[in-house]
């Protein structure tokens, strides 16, 4: 799944074609991910000609606050979903590495601090297994999935702030359900590692000039195995599987999982 070449929007990928067995790909054009939109150029030509008509927001009210989304070129007429994946996490446990990335690499002492000597592998893993077991997370992805079941929805575009790792999950969980095999899973939730080391390149340059520890830096820019890991065995641990995990945690009846299936999935001729 290549990325798509916008200049104003990281990180930018369609899920379609990607491969579910038995003949089976996900469509084209109707799902996309990508990190915020805080840059988005309405003048884009790649974004506008994507034809986006819902957006999906996964971010906490502080980072909407703090990096507004630009809507593409459809402005009103476009839907906007707010679903703050970490909402339950920020009350019980504090702002994770995953929402305050920018704040880190730019205090390597603080980075240090607090995520130093593999604290930073294990803090993600925390934050997956909430996005699993918490009920903001619950709330949020099971209205993700209600608009990807919606017969009459147009194109969706999902994301966080790097895009990432709330938006890996939803990705994760969608192409599960669309029947990706464990190994296409991965390799699409590994696939956005180059989008986002580009994107936070200045940072990560001015993070290691400051004499921050080069791996802390690629540990939070970058997504590793481990930490999908530990959403999928919160899954499997919590509920057995991923349907029951959708149809018991995020509280989506298996007709709207149907429909998303009808959706977004395309047999070869």
């Amino acid at each position: 799944m290549p990325a798509i070449p916008a200049a104003t929007v990281a990180n930018l990928r369609d899920l379609g074609t990607l491969p579910l067995g038995a003949g089976r790909s996900v469509r084209e054009g109707l799902v996309f991910r990508s990190g915020q939109l805080d840059r988005l150029d309405p003048a884009d030509s790649v974004v506008g000609g994507l034809g986006i008509r819902t957006v999906v927001d996964f971010r906490t009210a502080a980072e909407r606050a703090d990096r507004p989304d630009r809507l593409p070129p459809g402005g009103p007429g476009i839907r906007t979903v707010v679903a703050d994946v970490l909402a339950d996490f920020l009350a019980t446990s504090g702002l994770p590495p995953a929402a305050r990335l920018k704040t880190l690499l730019s205090d390597p002492a603080l980075a240090e601090e607090h995520l130093g000597g593999g604290r930073a592998q294990a803090a993600f893993a925390r934050t997956y297994r909430a996005f699993v077991n918490t009920e903001s997370a619950r709330a949020s992805y099971g209205a993700f999935l209600t608009e990807l079941g919606d017969p009459a929805a147009g194109p969706l575009l999902f994301h966080c702030t790097a895009g990432k790792d709330r938006t890996g999950w939803a990705a994760t969980i969608v192409l599960s359900l669309l029947g990706a095999d464990e190994r296409t899973v991965m390799a699409e939730y590994l696939a956005v590692n180059p989008g986002v080391r580009e994107a936070f390149g200045p940072l990560i340059e001015g993070f290691t000039a400051q004499g921050g520890d080069p791996e802390l830096a690629l540990a939070l820019v970058g997504v590793v195995p481990a930490y999908l890991e530990a959403a999928l065995d919160e899954v499997a641990v919590r509920h057995g599987s991923m349907e029951k995990y959708v149809r018991e945690g995020l509280g989506v009846p298996d007709e709207v999982v149907g429909l998303m299936r009808e959706r977004l999935t395309v047999h070869a001729a």
